[in-house]
């Protein structure tokens, strides 16, 4: 089955295809500190087969985090609460990586300042951002790059910086959220000019050998914003810098896709795929093996990212290769279940 091949880009290879997306699960305490909860949730899935964990959107800085229960990677008491789960993941056979991010002007984080490209509410019911000045911007570029330092330190095996969803760098990217006149808006060049500030400056203190993979909104669902053909253009820019693509769509304004079925998201990732050259994770609605087997088999992505699904159920990976009669090693302490079952 493709599901259970390898990956490998960099020197980091994935014992198969599955990921496990960044989903928030507003249980750090409100210093931006990994629980308990955290060490569990991360290390079930690793001890349940899923070959990269993408550990969820972490703040790069307090006013950065989506909520006030989300992780942070400001300073090193919160590396040091994440370093043991993912020494813990990588013992149980996973690969792990963090996503960093900055909210922006979806920072529901009682903050009394929230930040944005332009002074632009999400909706009417929303605050409203203050447009960063150049010297805000600058500290946001420095902000991803000391956290990077950090994931670095802690061992991390990948690292993804956040660009889609509709959180800050998404709201640069998007000429429905940045109306800018400066350096930092206007044309395709200048709205990706914050991502490729953040992606150089990650690269320097980032190891070589491990790899850096950037999640976008490929389609906006307006005319007037994001679609496949401009994000191929913006990742044609930032091609130098990154090794993996994830792909969703989505997020930077309220309007919610035009129809979601399974596996929805596949086609943006596939046309992406084509036309950059870089491999994809795709992700959205993906539930069945046989929807895996038939992304991969048709190469429409590289690797599959099972969200929902994976909250459901741990050791899903694990279970498809029982129900599907693969041989696939479970972990040692728990062999003599199926020895008792014979």
């Amino acid at each position: 089955m493709y599901l259970f091949k390898p990956f490998k880009v960099k020197d980091m290879e994935q014992r198969n295809r599955v990921v496990m997306p960044p989903m928030c699960m507003y249980s750090a305490d409100t210093d931006g500190i990994a629980t308990d909860f955290h060490f569990t949730h991360y290390t079930s899935r690793a001890v349940g087969g899923v070959g990269l964990i993408i550990m969820e959107a972490t703040g790069v800085v307090p006013w950065g985090r989506i909520s006030d229960h989300c992780l942070g990677l400001w300073n090193d008491a919160q590396a040091q609460a994440i370093a043991p789960i993912v020494t813990a993941c990588r013992k149980q056979g996973a690969k792990i990586a963090i996503q960093l991010n900055h909210a922006g002007r979806k920072c529901e984080a009682q903050e009394k300042t929230i930040y944005a490209p332009s002074a632009i509410p999400f909706d009417k019911d929303s605050p409203m951002p203050r447009e960063m000045t150049e010297e805000d911007i600058h500290d946001v570029v420095n902000a991803f790059q000391s956290a990077a330092k950090r994931a670095a330190d802690v061992g991390f095996d990948a690292i993804e910086i956040h660009g889609a969803h509709g959180y800050l760098i998404s709201e640069f990217l998007s000429p429905l959220t940045n109306r800018r006149t400066d350096g930092y808006g206007g044309s395709t060049e200048n709205r990706c000019r914050i991502l490729i500030e953040v992606l150089q400056a990650v690269r320097r203190v980032w190891p070589e050998e491990k790899p850096i993979l950037l999640r976008v909104s490929a389609e906006d669902y307006e005319p007037e914003g994001m679609h496949p053909q401009e994000m191929a253009k913006i990742i044609e820019l930032v091609k130098p810098y990154i090794d993996v693509l994830d792909v969703s769509t989505g997020g930077v304004v309220p309007t919610p896709p035009t129809a979601i079925y399974p596996g929805y998201q596949v086609k943006v990732a596939e046309e992406l795929k084509g036309s950059t050259g870089i491999p994809t994770i795709t992700v959205g609605l993906i539930m069945e093996p046989h929807q895996v087997e038939e992304i991969l088999g048709q190469e429409s992505a590289d690797l599959v990212a099972l969200g929902r699904e994976l909250l459901r159920d741990p050791y899903w990976v694990l279970h498809t290769a029982r129900e599907m009669d693969v041989e696939y090693l479970w972990p040692e302490q728990y062999v003599r279940g199926f020895d008792a079952r014979k």
